[in-house]
């Protein structure tokens, strides 16, 4: 019989060597990061390279079987398994479960050394993206001990099991595959499909290896309203004797993707309203235990999202049983991103292959993503459209019941043939932070819809940095709570009223690790989380949602960590599900208010210290106010370790300066004539592997140069202070 042994204590870990016969290192216990603190810390000077993994194995601590496997649940981001020095198996690619078989390397006593590498190459993705790669064996290891004849361990990671629901009226057949490895004639499987309850529903003994099972009168999996799940276990047995035991849940549902009407679950409209989910941690990096994921899909179901993206890579298989057992629906991608690597188009078949083996049964995911912003140099590479062509043959080969979809970065053009490869198309848009304003948004989407009515369109990523500055007065780029906030409540409005769209999902649910950021006043972190990346804490803009999505009563008074405030009259935001909101003033009622949009504002008056009580129906919320008399300045933002901050910078009245906007300053000859000259060093800066485009830098146009010049250091353009004095300088000398 098959025994699962945990293997995650006392490994010897040493750093930046490839030699398995090194001695030395330090003891560490799975799962295990060498990144933790310098991938998201700032400076994209996090370690990357490689490190080896080093334990003991006495083969007499093992129960006595035939085979022996280790299984690396993920290794990022390609590894080497050595037996007593030997090489024994390699893998590419850091996201997805893998398995090497010791069984003819095994001797008595054993050293069984992993060598992990996340050093940059040409051919493993990703190698370009906007958050941190973080090295190491980051899930955990188990040896599987089992019979020469199982359930398959060698078929790309998956568990020897693939089930397939086809819903028919108020009946279900179940067509099931399984993978054996070592069979004999005359070896039976015995399928057994229990309820949700253990009861029995249907059971059958087969010397095929695929079948059909049918439910009569099915139950559906229906999303978040009644995840209902079924559990098939397979038996393996010769002569009456077990070989082998596997089981899998799964649920049987049908759903369509339709350009006019949206995303359909069981025939009915099933609005997805989502969260994007990375899956790292302040100070853990992504050496993340199983109550880690439980407290993320948590959160994600508490702000009331239906979907969730589990971007950009495959996520730990717990994750996706979460999703199952909660109700979400899933769009699950591979890290094909950013950047198109022409050595890397086997590795984007093999990282697919696993993502959809290893995941087939959940029926949470709807959609395989076959990329992400990968035309960030372009949408005509010929090598690139091949890529995708091929992709998308395999999943529809692979897994005809389920659809595949690509994430378009926003400057990619809609007639592009990348954009209709995929069965359904969606986009990152940060109209209202990347450029432009929110109310870009919604209409951008009606073109599209409008000029592609039979298209599939869908919101992939949109979102706004919020952090712990505050102000009365948000404006695009200040980085303040406040800022996001308002981003946050215009883009509810505007894409959660055309039903045409698919899917929409925020960027993001967490602040997550992105050592290359230098912004927003506390580098190494992308900061467009509705919570921030200890999970200590929900932004105003979590409650935004929550008020839309959730049917749990609940009232949130907004600006908790804005206490000083200097004007007279302060607008204070509510947020509830319930239809009226009242709001007291140290005991004393400012009225009742109704709001059709969820959002509630008061005006107050600004006196003294306030204690603020929002109350709506049975809830309740609590805030501070402080009148005073200066602005506080802990609430503005201060770049840290910035070559200059926007208050250091002298702008003369009437004439430009580093503090302008880039659409402000082309909007006139002499600013334009400047600013040419400064896109110049940016669009033949090719350091991080692609081109600034035009299209790219039209999209620019809300920032401040400054601003512009402390974001570039991702693309590997860097100023120092002497160079921002003297672009100042110039600036300057232009009259707006």
């Amino acid at each position: 019989m098959r025994h699962c042994i945990p293997w995650n204590e006392d490994w010897t870990f040493l750093k930046d060597t490839a030699d398995v016969t090194a001695s030395g290192g330090e003891c560490v216990t799975l799962p295990h990061t060498w990144n933790a603190t310098d991938g998201q810390d700032g400076g994209n000077d996090y370690f990357r390279g490689t490190c080896v993994y080093k334990k003991r194995l006495n083969k007499a601590d093992l129960p006595v079987a035939d085979c022996y496997f280790l299984e690396i649940k993920a290794a990022n981001s390609s590894a080497d398994v050595y037996v007593n020095g030997h090489l024994l198996a390699h893998h590419d690619g850091g996201y997805s479960v893998w398995r090497a078989e010791l069984t003819e390397a095994l001797e008595e006593h054993n050293e069984i050394a992993v060598i992990v590498d996340n050093a940059p190459n040409d051919r493993v993705y990703p190698q370009m993206a906007d958050f941190t790669f973080y090295g190491g064996l980051y899930r955990g290891v188990d040896i599987i001990v089992v019979d020469r004849t199982h359930f398959a361990l060698s078929y790309y990671g998956a568990e020897g099991l693939q089930i397939t629901p086809v819903v028919t009226g108020a009946d279900a057949k179940i067509a099931v595959a399984a993978h054996i490895e070592n069979a004999k004639a005359g070896d039976t499987v015995t399928y057994t499909v229990t309820d949700r309850e253990g009861r029995v529903v249907t059971t059958a003994a087969h010397a095929d290896t695929s079948v059909t099972l049918t439910i009569n009168g099915v139950h559906l999996w229906n999303g978040r309203k009644d995840p209902y799940l079924y559990t098939l276990r397979a038996v393996l047995s010769r002569n009456g004797a077990v070989l082998d035991e596997v089981s899998a849940r799964f649920g049987c549902r049908t759903f369509a993707i339709d350009p006019a009407r949206g995303f359909l679950l069981n025939g009915e409209e099933y609005p997805l309203r989502g969260v994007s989910r990375h899956q790292d941690r302040l100070g853990i990096g992504n050496a993340l235990l199983p109550c880690h994921h439980e407290e993320d899909i948590e959160l994600i179901t508490e702000v009331g999202a239906t979907a969730v993206r589990l971007a950009h890579y495959q996520h730990d298989r717990r994750v996706y049983d979460l999703c199952d057992e909660k109700g979400l629906v899933v769009w699950a991608e591979i890290p094909y991103i950013s950047k198109h690597l022409p050595n890397g188009y086997e590795n984007t078949a093999s990282q697919m292959k696993e993502l959809i083996l290893q995941n087939y049964n959940h029926p949470s995911i709807v959609v395989w993503g076959l990329s992400n912003e990968i035309t960030m140099n372009g949408a005509k590479d010929p090598h690139l459209l091949q890529n995708h062509r091929m992709l998308n043959e395999m999943v529809h080969t692979m897994d005809p019941t389920r659809k595949t979809a690509v994430a378009v970065v926003s400057m990619c053009g809609i007639d592009e043939e990348y954009v209709h490869i995929a069965d359904a198309v969606a986009y990152n848009h940060y109209f209202g932070w990347y450029g432009g304003d929110t109310s870009m948004n919604g209409p951008w989407f009606d073109k599209f819809h409008a000029k592609y009515p039979d298209r599939p369109i869908g919101v992939s990523e949109y979102g706004c940095e919020g952090l712990n500055w505050h102000t009365s007065h948000p404006v695009q780029g200040d980085y303040t709570e406040e800022y996001q906030a308002y981003y946050h409540e215009e883009l509810i409005k505007q894409l959660f009223s055309r039903p045409y769209l698919w899917a929409t999902f925020v960027w993001n649910m967490f602040d997550f690790g992105a050592d290359a950021r230098a912004e927003g006043g506390e580098h190494g972190q992308n900061h467009k989380g509705l919570v921030t990346m200890d999970r200590k804490y929900k932004k105003d803009a979590f409650y935004a949602y929550k008020a839309w999505l959730s049917d749990e009563p609940f009232v949130h008074l907004c600006g908790k960590r804005y206490v000083e405030r200097t004007e007279e009259i302060t607008r204070v935001t509510v947020y509830s599900n319930q239809p009226t909101v009242e709001l007291f003033q140290n005991g004393k009622s400012l009225g009742e208010k109704q709001a059709e949009d969820h959002f509630f504002r008061f005006d107050v008056p600004n006196v003294g210290e306030s204690t603020l009580v929002a109350v709506a129906g049975n809830c309740r919320d609590e805030a501070n106010l402080c009148k005073v008399k200066e602005p506080n300045s802990a609430y503005v933002l201060k770049e840290k370790g910035a070559v200059l901050n926007w208050f250091d910078v002298e702008a003369p009245a009437g004439r430009f300066s580093l503090n302008d906007t880039v659409g402000d300053i082309l909007g006139t000859p002499q600013g334009a004539a400047w600013f040419s000259k400064f896109a110049k060093k940016l669009k033949h800066n090719e350091a991080a592997g692609f081109t600034v485009t035009n299209e790219m830098m039209a999209m620019l146009n809300g920032f401040t140069v400054l601003r512009l010049t402390s974001m570039v250091g991702v693309m590997g353009a860097n100023f120092t202070k002497d160079e921002l004095i003297a672009m100042n300088r110039e600036l300057n000398q232009i009259e707006k």
